[in-house]
């Protein structure tokens, strides 16, 4: 575990940069931070950080760097203007092959890798409702434990670098299918006038509620891998969806959220999979 006032680097003072180094201060750690714009971090030096005018003079300072950019070219040519590296954690959104080349550079300049992302917003960070996900050097892991749960909720997934921003890739993919299947909602009631909110808040969150805790059993369905029926056949869903659709184009809405989906639950039909349960539509997506 680390020494509980270990120095901390933050590079890229945005608002999520910022929320975690003035997190750091807060719990009596030495901040030193780097923004590339110059001044940016003015607030942060009243509050109590040092700020510094090169990558290389941050990265120098101190051995544990938290890098906050805006995606991972922005990190690599960041990374790439520093000289020997520490720890260095990067909560920059980015792909499995970027964390793993990333992870090249910094241990090629020595240091060891931590890559992750981060579920919340400056305001919740360091509390109960912001969870952070890494994976990397199971050794930077252990070592500056202290420092990575002062962030909030925390889970380390293994020593693949890449494991973090898959898995945070991955949950930003089921959010993003949350929000079509809204937008497709309120776009047919809107059709006869209904509005968005009176909509979301009598009827689709109160189902959504519900229909969530379902996933627990879904997911179980399919890692069993024979999909059993413990909740709705293919056909069933299949059928439902069908009507959704046309329902959808005879309202005027548009469909195209709906379109591809339709097309995986009808190639599994297509394949004699009708009884199965409907969660077995993964198999379309998986990896070839």
């Amino acid at each position: 575990m680390t020494d509980t006032k270990t120095s901390v680097t933050v590079l890229g003072t945005g608002r999520m940069g910022s929320a975690i180094a003035r997190l750091y201060l807060a719990a009596g750690h030495t901040v030193t931070v780097w923004n590339r714009t110059p001044g940016k971090a003015a607030e942060l030096v009243e509050a109590g950080a040092v700020e510094v005018g090169t990558v290389a003079d941050a990265v120098a300072a101190n051995a544990f760097t938290v890098v906050v950019l805006f995606n991972g070219d922005a990190v690599r040519a960041t990374i790439e203007q520093a000289g020997s590296l520490g720890t260095v954690l990067n909560l920059s959104t980015g792909r499995p092959d970027e964390a793993r080349d990333i992870a090249a550079l910094v241990e090629g300049r020595g240091g060891r890798y931590l890559d992750g992302g981060m579920f919340g917003v400056p305001q919740t960070i360091g509390s109960k409702d912001s969870l952070t996900i890494y994976s990397g050097s199971p050794d930077a892991h252990e070592e500056h434990r202290g420092l990575l749960e002062l962030l909030g909720g925390t889970l380390y997934l293994g020593a693949d670098h890449g494991l973090g921003s898959l898995n945070d890739m991955a949950v930003l993919g089921g959010m993003y299918g949350l929000f079509a299947g809204f937008f497709q909602s309120v776009a047919m009631v809107a059709t006869e006038g209904g509005t968005a909110t009176e909509f979301t808040e009598r009827l689709l969150l109160p189902w959504l509620r519900e229909t969530v805790e379902l996933l627990p059993t879904l997911a179980a369905e399919i890692d069993a891998g024979d999909y059993p029926v413990s909740f709705s056949d293919l056909d069933v869903n299949r059928t439902g969806l069908a009507n959704i659709v046309r329902t959808s184009r005879e309202q005027g809405a548009d469909t195209r959220l709906l379109d591809p989906l339709t097309e995986l639950f009808d190639a599994q039909a297509a394949k004699g999979f009708g009884a199965a349960s409907f969660t077995r539509v993964v198999e379309e997506l998986r990896a070839r």
